[in-house]
Parts: C-alpha cells; structure tokens; sequence
C-alpha cells in the first residue's frame, strides 16, 4: 500500500512541470493562429478557404526502441511552434515589401499622368489657331532626285467654289503621303470629271508619276504618253515626256526614250521649264543617246 502510494506521488510530481510547460506553448500556439489567419486574409482577401502549404514541416519522430523512454512531446510541439513562427515571419517580410512595391508603382504612375497632362497642356497651348492655320500657305514638298516639284495649291485657294481645285488636291496630298494607288485613282477622277480645267493636265502628269512611283512603268508610260498626247498645250505635257522617257529606261528600252527626249527637245525647246532643261541632259547621257 506505502509502494503504490509513492507511485502515485511521483506520477503527479512529474506531470505537473509538463503542465506547465505546455501552457506558454498552447497560448503562443493560439497567437500563431491568430496571425496566421490575419495573413490569409491578406493574401488571400476573396479566397473562402484558400491556405499556404507551410514551407517547414514536421520531421516523423524515429522509431523508438522498446523500453527506451520516447521524446518529450512538450519539446517536439515546441519545434514546430518555432517552425511556424519562422514561416510566419517570412510571409509578414513578404507582404510587406509587395505592398512597397506596390506604392512605388502607383506613385511612378501618378507622376507619368500628371506630367502627359502638362505636356498635352503645353502643346495645346503652342498650336496655332484654326483661322491662323488656315492663312498659312502649305510648302511644296522636296522632290525627290530627278523629280520636278508639283504645285501644291493652299488652303485659302481650294474652296467649294472650285471643285475641281479641291478634286486636284486630294490626289495630290495622296501622293505627297506616298499613298500612290489612291493618288493614281484620285488624279484620273479629277482628270475625267474636270477635262478643260487648269488642273486637268497637273492630275494626268501626277496620276503617271504616282504609278511610276509605285513600280509600275508600263502603266506609268501609257498614262504619262496621253497627257501629252491629249493636250501638248498643257503645263505639264513638257513634264509628261520627261517622265514618260524614265518609265522607258525602266523597261529597258533606251531607244525609245532617246526619242521621246528628242520629241521633247524639238516641240518644246526654250519654252521648257527649268526643271526640265536640268533633267533633259542627264536623262539623254543616262539613255546614251546621240547628240
């Protein structure tokens, strides 16, 4: 009876500082838990029941042999208690240097914003005013090597109240951007609409330079042959053959562009243009036709 009292004497005076070491343990177990969920609330803000797979998990204690007292459980929970907090600690440096990210990246774009808008600001500010633009005269384009600059018409002298102006200068800006085939179509329109207009013999001399310009000599020849065929009156027939003798040379044909810069020699002679007395030479040493 005095042995089994002893027993459970010192049963009790065991387990007594296990309680007490397990308490801190389930109070720092119950603040990780805590936090732990103030960080699924943060990383996860609409996620019903969405978790992070913990980084550091709990080793399988070995086996123990028999007869061998196994580890104190108190130490084990206490590992893992460390674990966790470590872990915790990670996510928290985490979140916090995302949301710095986070404002710098707002705060670069605010300053973006606000300096287009002053920008936009200042350019509105420096563009002239309608009426003021409309005054201005628009500058010839620079023609290319071995092109004769066109006449660019202003704005103040195309109105509606001449329509075949305003036709002329839609195939014309059409040409001046480069954009050859609806310059082309734009030229023969107006050629077609307005024949006895001053404009008339500008828009089939352009129409054959957009098409010459696009790649396309034959066609360029058969246009630029009936400018100066349909009107060799016209200001830009003179044009038409110096530039019907280049879509020639394109097609491999020197022996008639010599003679076509022979028929622009004889019909037109001193009356061309000075452009035209520029080219003609090169264009006839180009071709190597005979003096």
């Amino acid at each position: 009876m005095r042995f089994h009292l002893l027993t459970a004497m010192l049963l009790v005076g065991s387990a007594v500082p296990a309680l007490a070491q397990s308490a801190p343990v389930e109070r720092r177990i119950g603040k990780l838990e805590q936090e732990m969920r103030a960080v699924q609330r943060k990383v996860f803000p609409g996620g019903a029941g969405a978790t992070v797979e913990p980084e550091i998990r709990p080793v399988a204690p070995p086996a123990t042999q028999m007869g061998v007292p196994a580890g104190s459980a108190v130490a084990d929970l206490t590992a893992r208690v460390d674990a966790l907090e470590a872990q915790l600690a990670s996510l928290t440096g985490q979140i916090e240097q995302s949301g710095f990210r986070v404002r710098q990246l707002e705060e670069a774009l605010n300053r973006f914003r606000s300096e287009a808008e002053t920008r936009f600001a200042d350019l509105q500010k420096a563009a002239p005013a309608p009426e003021a633009a409309a005054a201005v005269e628009e500058p010839t384009p620079e023609p290319q090597t071995g092109q004769a600059p066109e006449l660019s018409p202003t704005r103040a002298g195309s109105t509606s109240a001449d329509p075949g102006e305003d036709a002329y200068l839609v195939g014309f800006r059409l040409w001046e951007q480069g954009k050859f085939a609806e310059a082309q179509a734009a030229l023969d329109a107006m050629a077609k609409a307005y024949p006895k207009h001053k404009r008339a013999s500008y828009a089939r001399n352009l129409a054959g330079r957009a098409s010459l310009d696009d790649g396309k000599p034959a066609a360029a020849a058969k246009i630029l042959l009936n400018n100066y065929q349909t009107n060799p009156k016209g200001e830009r027939a003179a044009d038409s053959l110096l530039f019907l003798g280049e879509a020639l040379m394109k097609l491999g044909k020197p022996l008639e562009a010599c003679q076509v810069y022979n028929e622009l020699q004889d019909v037109y002679g001193p009356n061309m243009r000075d452009f035209i007395k520029q080219q003609l030479p090169k264009a006839r040493a180009q071709a190597k036709c005979s003096s």
